[in-house]
């Protein structure tokens, strides 16, 4: 049996690590640790390409803003965004939930399960419902039905909805993520990040494996060739497509059934330490 903290043996050599961010490469207190940092900058060196794959908005992006080196390319919102780092989080391709689907998916949850509030993420920032939990890092954000922060004049004259949130205060978080896929599972995709019952809906087939697959194959490399980390079920795609990939110590279960691999967590530097043995691997030395 392999190891936890080791790759498959019979992987080739990895040239792209896709890690996730909070509860993955982030300590619980949104630090980089310096055992981190040291490890990314010695996969540049090595030639090993890093994205950051998370479900955080561009504009959050500032926890890893000054630890990005080479192309500075990242992965946001789930795959709805590819971003550039160096330019203060420029879109440079976005993957849209198309407003009619977005406002079809909140009347099939309303119908299906009552008490659910929603949130809608734009390019340009996050708006919400009265009874949705504020964004206090956004406090410019409107506050509508989502109906009304889902309308446009004319079609395509409105700033894209990269993911759409919808919050339930009383269910549990996986049971919530079934009905919602089970109500509306054919109109969008449906996903989570939180500890709570919050999901995360981006357009039919947008997904952090589906986009990082998009780019992997821009450059070339091929699935077997990427090491990817994650922590919670938006991470599972991902994890399963990539040739090495590698559950957190603190993930769900479900994450850890989809990985080939596990790492410790977190807290302990556990993308840091896979990233070490990574770069041993690429400069032919023991591990």
């Amino acid at each position: 049996m392999t190891s936890p903290l080791s790759p498959r043996p019979s992987a080739p050599t990895s040239r792209l690590i896709a890690t996730d961010l909070d509860g993955t490469l982030l300590r619980d207190d949104k630090s980089v640790s310096e055992r981190t940092i040291a490890a990314l900058a010695a996969a540049e060196r090595a030639g090993i390409e890093v994205f950051f794959v998370t479900g955080r908005p561009a504009r959050w992006m500032d926890v890893v803003s000054d630890h990005v080196h080479g192309h500075g390319l990242a992965i946001c919102a789930n795959g709805a965004a590819v971003v550039d780092l160096h330019q203060g989080g420029t879109f440079l391709e976005v993957r849209p939930l198309e407003r009619p689907v977005a406002l079809a998916v909140v009347q099939a949850l309303r119908a299906a399960v009552p008490g659910t509030s929603f949130a809608v993420e734009l390019t340009t920032g996050i708006h919400y419902e009265p009874h949705y939990p504020p964004f206090h890092l956004d406090p410019g954000a409107t506050v509508a039905t989502a109906e009304k922060l889902l309308f446009e004049e004319e079609p395509g004259t409105a700033a894209p909805v990269i993911k759409l949130l919808a919050q339930h205060p009383e269910l549990d978080p996986d049971d919530f993520l079934a009905g919602a896929r089970r109500a509306a599972g054919e109109l969008a995709s449906f996903t989570r990040s939180s500890p709570t019952a919050l999901l995360e809906i981006s357009g039919l087939g947008v997904s952090k494996a589906s986009t990082l697959a998009l780019c992997c194959a821009q450059r070339g490399i091929a699935p077997e060739e990427v090491a990817a980390f994650g922590d919670m079920p938006n991470d599972i795609e991902m994890l399963s497509w990539a040739g090495r990939s590698y559950a957190m110590g603190n993930a769900h279960p479900d994450v850890i059934a989809a990985a080939s691999g596990r790492t410790v967590g977190n807290n302990e530097d556990g993308v840091a330490v896979i990233i070490e043995q990574l770069v041993a691997e690429a400069l032919g030395e023991p591990t």
